[in-house]
C-alpha cells in the first residue's frame, strides 16, 4: 500500500521526468533514413525464397518486367489492430523499381483486393504479361482475412488472384508470385508459377526488400517459422476452429504445428524451416558433446554454390529410449552463418536443458528423463541427414504413460474425441455451448441472447456496424474487441470509470432487471467518484 507521502512522492517524480523530456535537446535525434535502410535489409534477410524454378532468379539487370497485382500498388506491410504503427515512410513496388535494375514494362493491379471478380482487371494483366521478359506477380491476403477478433477461416487466396495467375502463367510462363501475409497460405496454383517469394507483411521498406532478393542483390537467407500445409483440412486445428462457442480446446496437446506433421507422417507443401537460396551448402563433421549436462553440437558449413550466401543451421532432437509421449522431434536450436564461395566455417550449437525437458506432473516441475536422445542437424525439419546419439543422466528416470490415449501415443490428433482429450485432461472437457444468464466473464457478444430488449438492440447495432465495415473490407477492430470482450473488461477499458460493482450491475440491467441493475450502478457510480477525489487530494498533498 502507498500512504500519501509515498504518492506525493511518486508524483513529483513522473512530473520531474515528463519536463526533462519536454526540455529542448534531451531527446535523441532519430535518423529516419537509417531507420528505413534498416528495414529494407529486415525485410530481404526475413524472405523467405519457396520455389525457384529453372533459377529464374535472380532477375538479371536489364530484365524487362511487368507488374501486376494490387500489392505492388498498396502494399499490405504490417498488421492491424495492437500491431499497427504509422511509418516514417511507406514504400511501394512501384515506388522503388526504377532504383532496381529491373526494367518496368507496364503495371497492372489484375484483380480487386477484396476477391469480387472482374474479367477486365484480369484481361488487362494478361495483355501486360505478354510484353515482357518476365511477370512480378504480387498476391496476398486482404485486410479483413487477419486480424485480432477473428479467427482465419480458409488458408486460400481469393479465388480472382488464383485466376489471374493461372491466366498471366498462361501467356507468360516465366511468373514469379510475391505473397504478402502474416501466415500461412496454402499453394494448390504452385505449378502456375515459376519462382515462388514469401514476404509475409515486410514493414515500411518492405517492397524495396523484396525487389532485392529478386535481382539478388541480397542473397534470401529467411526460413519458414511455420509449416506450410497442403490444404486446411490436414492441420490438426481444422474440425475445432474457428472456434465460435464459449471454449476454445485445443485438442491437438503437444502436437502444434511441424510436431503434428513429423509425428503423424502427413505431406505438406512446404516444411519448418524451409528456405531456398541462390547458392547452395554442405553440412559435415557432426560432433556432440555432453558435459555436466550441457550438450554443444559442432557442425561444418560449406558454401558449395557460386555466390555468397547465408545458411541457417538447425538442430532437433528426438528421445530414442521410452518415456513420456512427445513429438517425434524438437526444434533445439539453429545458427545462422554467412559463407563466401567456397568457404567452410564450423558452427557450434549450445544446447540446455529447455532442449530435452518436459513439465513433469510427478514433481511439478520441468525435467529430463535419464536416457538416449538423437541430435539431428540439417537445413529444415525434414531434411536432418547428420545424426549422432547421445546419453543423458537426466534429472529423472524414465517415466510410463500407461492410461494415454491412443491419439497422443502416435501424434495422429486429427480427430481426438471428448472421452480421449478428457483422458489427457485429467477431468471432463469443458462444455462449448452457451447457456444460463450472462455473467461478467461472457463477450458482449451474447447481447444477441440477453432478456433486455436494449441489450439486443445493442447487439444489432454493433454486428451491423461490424458487417459494414467488412464489406469494405477493412475490418472494424474497435468494433471487433467489444463483442469478443468479456463484461468485466469494461473497467479496464474505461480508464477506472467503471469499477467491478458497477459491471456487476450492468449484467443485471444485461439479464433483464433493470431497476435493481441501475440502482447498483448509480451506487457504484459515486463510491467511484469519492474514491477518485479522494485519490486527486492524496496526489495533491492535501489529504
Amino acid at each position: 500500500r502507498l500512504d500519501a507521502a509515498d504518492l506525493d512522492a511518486r508524483a513529483e517524480e513522473v512530473l520531474r521526468l515528463v519536463a526533462a523530456a519536454r526540455e529542448p535537446g534531451t531527446a535523441p535525434a532519430v535518423d529516419a533514413d537509417a531507420h528505413h535502410a534498416l528495414a529494407r535489409e529486415v525485410a530481404a534477410r526475413s524472405a523467405v525464397l519457396l520455389k525457384n524454378e529453372d533459377a529464374i532468379l535472380p532477375l538479371a539487370a536489364g530484365t524487362r518486367v511487368a507488374v501486376v497485382g494490387d500489392f505492388a500498388r498498396t502494399p499490405r506491410y504490417q498488421g492491424s489492430g495492437s500491431s499497427a504503427v504509422n511509418p516514417t515512410r511507406l514504400d511501394s513496388v512501384l515506388d522503388v523499381i526504377d532504383g532496381s535494375g529491373l526494367e518496368l514494362t507496364t503495371f497492372a493491379p489484375g484483380f480487386r483486393r477484396d476477391g469480387t471478380p472482374d474479367a477486365a482487371l484480369r484481361e488487362e494483366a494478361v495483355a501486360a504479361a505478354q510484353g515482357a521478359d518476365a511477370v512480378l506477380l504480387f498476391l496476398g491476403l486482404d485486410e479483413i482475412a487477419e486480424s485480432e477478433g477473428l479467427d482465419r477461416t480458409t488458408l486460400a487466396l481469393h479465388p480472382a488472384q488464383v485466376e489471374v495467375l493461372e491466366a498471366v502463367a498462361a501467356v507468360n510462363p516465366a511468373t514469379v508470385v510475391v505473397l504478402a501475409g502474416g501466415g500461412a497460405i496454402s499453394t494448390p496454383w504452385l505449378g502456375a508459377a515459376r519462382a515462388l517469394v514469401h514476404g509475409y507483411l515486410g514493414g515500411q521498406a518492405g517492397a524495396g526488400g523484396v525487389l532485392d532478393v529478386l535481382t539478388g542483390a541480397v542473397n534470401p537467407s529467411g526460413r519458414l517459422a511455420e509449416t506450410l500445409p497442403v490444404r486446411l483440412a490436414d492441420t490438426p486445428t481444422a474440425a475445432s476452429f474457428p472456434a465460435t462457442g464459449r471454449t476454445a480446446v485445443y485438442r491437438e496437446g503437444l502436437y502444434v504445428g511441424y510436431r503434428y506433421y513429423t509425428s503423424a507422417d502427413v505431406p505438406v507443401a512446404f516444411p519448418f524451416g524451409f528456405g531456398l537460396s541462390y547458392t547452395t551448402f554442405a553440412h559435415s563433421d557432426l560432433v556432440v558433446d555432453a558435459d555436466a549436462g550441457a550438450v554443444g553440437v559442432t557442425v561444418t558449413v560449406t558454401n558449395t554454390g557460386p555466390v555468397a550466401g547465408a545458411d541457417v543451421v538447425q538442430v532437433y532432437v528426438r528421445r530414442e529410449t521410452p518415456g513420456v509421449h512427445r513429438p517425434d522431434r524438437t526444434l533445439a536450436g539453429f545458427a545462422r552463418v554467412e559463407l563466401d564461395p567456397g568457404e567452410s566455417r564450423t558452427v557450434t550449437v549450445p544446447l540446455g536443458d529447455a532442449a530435452f525437458r518436459h513439465w513433469d506432473v510427478a514433481t511439478g516441475a520441468w525435467q529430463v528423463e535419464q536416457g538416449a536422445w538423437s541430435v539431428l542437424v540439417g537445413s529444415h525439419v525434414d531434411d536432418l541427414p547428420l545424426r549422432a546419439t547421445v546419453e543423458l543422466d537426466g534429472t529423472v528416470p524414465p517415466r510410463t504413460e500407461d492410461d494415454l490415449p491412443e491419439p497422443y501415443r502416435t501424434g495422429r490428433v486429427h480427430d481426438v474425441s471428448d472421452a480421449q482429450f478428457a483422458a489427457l485432461l485429467g477431468r471432463p472437457v469443458p462444455t462449448a455451448a452457451w447457456s444460463g444468464v450472462l455473467g461478467v466473464n461472457d463477450p458482449l457478444s451474447r447481447l444477441a441472447d440477453a432478456r433486455s430488449p436494449l441489450a439486443r438492440l445493442a447487439f444489432r447495432v454493433l454486428s451491423w456496424r461490424r458487417d459494414a465495415a467488412d464489406r469494405k473490407g477493412a475490418p472494424d477492430l474497435n468494433v471487433l474487441f467489444l463483442l469478443n470482450m468479456p463484461f468485466r473488461a469494461i473497467g479496464k477499458m474505461t480508464g477506472g470509470m467503471v469499477d467491478d460493482a458497477m459491471v456487476d450491475g450492468i449484467v443485471r440491467i444485461v439479464n433483464g432487471h433493470f431497476f435493481r441493475g441501475t440502482g447498483a450502478v448509480v451506487r457504484g457510480f459515486v463510491r467511484n467518484r469519492r474514491a477518485d477525489r479522494r485519490t486527486a487530494r492524496a496526489l495533491r498533498g492535501d489529504a
